[in-house]
């Protein structure tokens, strides 16, 4: 069968049947490059290329409709990073790799780290420069190249928990939230999910708050909790979409994790070889029984303390507004340490970090990632080219 082509001249029948085959090769590359794209999301789930465009005007979806879940992810998946945009970048310039990592330059084997420090007072501490901190690397001292100590954008992701046990403890949760970001940097963009049995995606990346709250105000609380998976699928995000070299997540939760597919490690490991987001905990643990509260607090704890954040645990609601003005603190107050690995990138593996930070009266309390997950360069060359393809 042929199909008509218009022509403004009559053409053999050589050159008719030709095109035929040229139209229907197209249409059959068309089919199969949309059945390819489908295979991997089931209908009507949200694919992480159709989220908004912060850039652009933001159309909210009406809230009488049903959700489409975000994938929670149950193997690894390599990062794919996002586009780097120069005027985001603050000084001194950073690029982020395939690996996760942000490097001044793409030849040497740089690592950043996002540096909390405090007294014995439990107070932030400012005004330090690159002599008053010391890095090691699986116990190998590292050479410094740069500290920076300057309130940078973040990207971040708010996960909070939509399980039936959070009905009465939402109201304030959502206000807390808002109030996190009014006191964050103006230049912040933030995404929100909402994580039950399953994690969904009620806003994408935005610094429109009005569009942030009305994302924290979908929630449906019922099910069980599926924290693990939510906080894999929230790194993913981070990794894909973020245009700002900080990144953070900020989870708010109220009982132990019953419902994943990975484990704590795994999710833990996932964030770790993404870069190592920064993960804030808020545990709501008040009103638990002894058991879930103990096998919760240390979850979250562990969680933080891997990816150089810290957990909070209040004793009532009415902390936690307070609470969620700490941890916007803390985020606008941290040191950019910049070091060269001696061990080279291309050896690949798990490095373990520590960081100190002195005084003149002594030495300080140094929040930061506890290691981070080194890949080949070969690798990430082989990324990009497939990328390109």
């Amino acid at each position: 069968m042929k199909i008509p082509i218009p022509l403004s001249k009559p053409c053999g029948t050589r050159l008719t049947v030709l095109a035929s085959i040229v139209l229907l090769g197209c249409s059959a590359w068309s089919l199969h490059a949309q059945a390819q794209r489908q295979t991997s999301l089931p209908p009507r789930q949200q694919t992480l290329a159709d989220l908004p465009d912060p850039t652009k005007p933001e159309v909210q979806p009406p809230l009488n409709v049903d959700r489409d879940p975000i994938p929670s992810p149950d193997r690894e998946v390599p990062p794919q990073p996002p586009p780097v945009n120069a005027a985001n970048q603050a000084s001194p310039q950073f690029q982020k790799g395939q690996n996760g990592l942000y490097t001044l330059h793409t030849e040497v084997d740089e690592v950043l780290l996002n540096c909390t420090v405090i007294d014995e007072k439990g107070r932030t501490v400012s005004g330090l420069t690159k002599d008053d901190f010391r890095v090691w690397e699986d116990g190998v001292p590292q050479p410094i190249n740069s500290v920076v100590h300057e309130d940078l954008p973040v990207s971040m992701g708010i996960l909070v928990d939509d399980s039936g046990s959070m009905r009465d403890k939402r109201g304030a949760v959502n206000i807390a939230a808002v109030n996190l970001l009014r006191e964050s940097n103006p230049k912040d963009e933030a995404f929100v999910v909402n994580f039950s049995d399953r994690a969904y995606l009620d806003q994408g990346f935005t610094s429109n708050l009005v569009s942030l709250d009305r994302g924290l105000s979908r929630f449906d609380t019922k099910g069980t909790t599926a924290l693990y998976d939510a906080v894999a699928a929230s790194a993913d995000e981070l990794s894909k979409h973020a245009k700002m070299r900080k990144e953070v997540l900020l989870i708010i939760t109220d009982g132990a994790d019953n419902a994943s597919r990975i484990s704590l490690q795994e999710a833990i490991r996932r964030v770790q070889n993404l870069g190592g987001p920064v993960v804030y905990c808020v545990g709501l643990l008040f009103d638990s029984e002894r058991s879930e509260m103990d096998r919760a607090r240390n979850a979250l704890e562990q969680l933080s303390e891997d990816t150089g954040g810290i957990a909070y645990f209040p004793r009532s609601l009415a902390e936690v507004n307070d609470i969620a003005a700490q941890v916007a603190h803390d985020i606008r107050n941290q040191y950019t340490v910049d070091y060269h690995s001696t061990r080279p990138i291309r050896l690949g593996g798990y490095r373990s970090v520590h960081v100190e930070a002195y005084s003149r009266r002594g030495k300080l309390s140094v929040r930061t990632r506890k290691g981070y997950f080194a890949k080949p360069e070969q690798s990430q060359q082989g990324i990009q080219q497939a990328e390109r393809q």
